[in-house]
């Protein structure tokens, strides 16, 4: 394969691929040229050959220049993010050159950034906050905190809701519904140790939380549920109208034509009958 210049490869339409000998340092204008000529020849070349995997890996660093670009827009996260970023950015430029056909008469780069940059976004989306909230509180999380530090800086201390909404041009309630998601931001681990303990061991798991009783109803429930489609008919009527209808017993019994005695005497028998199923299954 011989090694050509990017004017002389731009020329060349023959089926042998032109030899680049930097990608990555060809220009953004002569890339977007050059790439036409690799996309075309992807379309011929069979997948998983030598001449297929060098088009594509030059397509991918021809248009490295595409990557860091999107990222720019987020050069605030610092540094040390920012190599993460252009890392997912870079999967949004494989996806799209994957994905990217000549047929769309497209250029290359218009079909590429929304790739980059919603692969950027969906990393911020799953990897910042600690838990997952609907994506227009994040974004208003956003406004808060600026708004927070306008109004503090103007004010000397800290605004009221009331003043955030005005600046936000939002309800109050939209205000205090951003405050709660923000908490959802950062975490701690239920393992952290708390400082200032006694003991010096005690972590944030023994100050929080307790047992929830209605735990056990749910296994009980689970248990009680086949037992209760056991009964007749009208075992499951008393029970429904005694348990959840709430009926006094003299009511049932007016109900169905009985005696209140006559109630208790069945009310007891399948109360038995439920709870001797319900030990046996324990």
């Amino acid at each position: 394969m011989a090694l050509m210049s990017i004017p002389a490869a731009l020329d060349a339409r023959t089926s042998e691929l032109p030899e680049v000998a930097d990608p990555s340092r060809v220009a953004p204008k002569d890339a977007r040229q050059l790439s036409k000529l690799f996309f075309e020849q992807l379309t011929v070349l069979e997948e998983g050959t030598p001449e297929y995997s060098y088009a594509r890996s030059t397509l991918i660093e021809m248009n490295m220049s595409l990557v860091r670009y999107a990222a720019g827009r987020f050069r605030s996260r610092g540094a040390e993010e920012m190599e993460d970023i252009v890392q997912v950015g870079m999967i949004g430029l494989i996806k799209a050159i994957d994905r990217f056909e000549l047929t769309r008469e497209v250029e290359f780069t218009s079909f590429a950034i929304p790739y980059i940059v919603g692969e950027i976004k969906r990393f911020f989306r799953d990897t910042t906050w600690a838990v997952h909230v609907p994506r227009r509180l994040q974004e208003a999380r956003v406004q808060l905190a600026r708004a927070t530090e306008e109004l503090r800086s103007r004010l000397g201390r800290t605004p009221t809701v009331k003043e955030l909404s005005e600046l936000m041009s939002l309800p109050e309630d939209e205000v205090r519904e951003a405050r709660l998601a923000a908490n959802g931001y950062n975490s701690s681990s239920l393992d952290a140790a708390i400082g200032g303990s006694e003991d010096g061991e005690s972590a944030l798991q023994d100050f929080i939380g307790a047992e929830d009783q209605s735990l056990e109803l749910v296994e009980d429930f689970h248990t009680l549920a086949p037992l209760l489609a056991e009964l007749d008919e009208r075992d499951r009527q008393i029970i429904h109208m005694r348990f959840v209808e709430e009926l006094t017993q003299a009511q049932i019994g007016e109900h169905l034509g009985v005696s209140q005695m006559h109630v208790s005497r069945l009310l007891a028998r399948t109360l038995g009958r439920l709870r001797e199923g319900m030990l046996t299954q324990r």
